[in-house]
This record gives C-alpha cells, sequence and structure tokens, in this order.
C-alpha cells in the first residue's frame, strides 16, 4: 500500500491545474470543478483510477488560497492540499500535492 501513496505523491508534486470563476462576477471556483480537474489530470499522470475526489468548499480566486480535499484510491483515502497560484481574469491556476 506504501507503493500507491509514493505514486501520489511523486504523481501530483508538479501538478499545475487551471480553471475558471464560478458564476457572473464570481470569486471562486466551485468545488465540483476542482474535484474533476483533481480527479482526470491526476489520473493520467499516475496511470491509476481515482475512486472519488471531495472537496468540502469553493475555492476562493485568490493567490495563496488553500484548500485540502479528500483523495479516494484503491480503497486508500489521502488528503489533497490545493493551492492557488494565479489568478489571470477568469482563470484559477492552482497546484495540488497528495499528502502521504
Amino acid at each position: 500500500m506504501s507503493t500507491h501513496r509514493s505514486a501520489l505523491t511523486m504523481g501530483a508534486a508538479a501538478l499545475a491545474l487551471t480553471l475558471g470563476l464560478s458564476g457572473c462576477g464570481g470569486s471562486s471556483v466551485e468545488s465540483s470543478d476542482v474535484e474533476k480537474q483533481i480527479s482526470s489530470e491526476l489520473g493520467k499522470q499516475i496511470d491509476q483510477t481515482i475512486d472519488s475526489v471531495d472537496c468540502p468548499n469553493d475555492l476562493k480566486a485568490e493567490v495563496g488560497e488553500e484548500e485540502t480535499c479528500t483523495l479516494t484510491a484503491d480503497g486508500e483515502d489521502y488528503d489533497v492540499a490545493v493551492k492557488v497560484t494565479k489568478v489571470d481574469g477568469d482563470n484559477v491556476s492552482f497546484d495540488i500535492n497528495v499528502e502521504g
């Protein structure tokens, strides 16, 4: 099982994602959009099926803003640290790191 943790941690270390803001004049990215992006991109990078990703709150569109999501893969839960790195108009870039 520690092999999965290493693969997830190594795979996520350099993962940077960008999403659009939600709603009119929104100042956050909907949690469901963050969840989908993490699941899709991280799953591709580690070549492993992600069972689910749960982010409890929308991600505020402010550089430095952080959120912790829960990723489930192969029946194991992992904390995923999400941190906003750039806000450019309606685009919000963020890094993720699977904590193990």
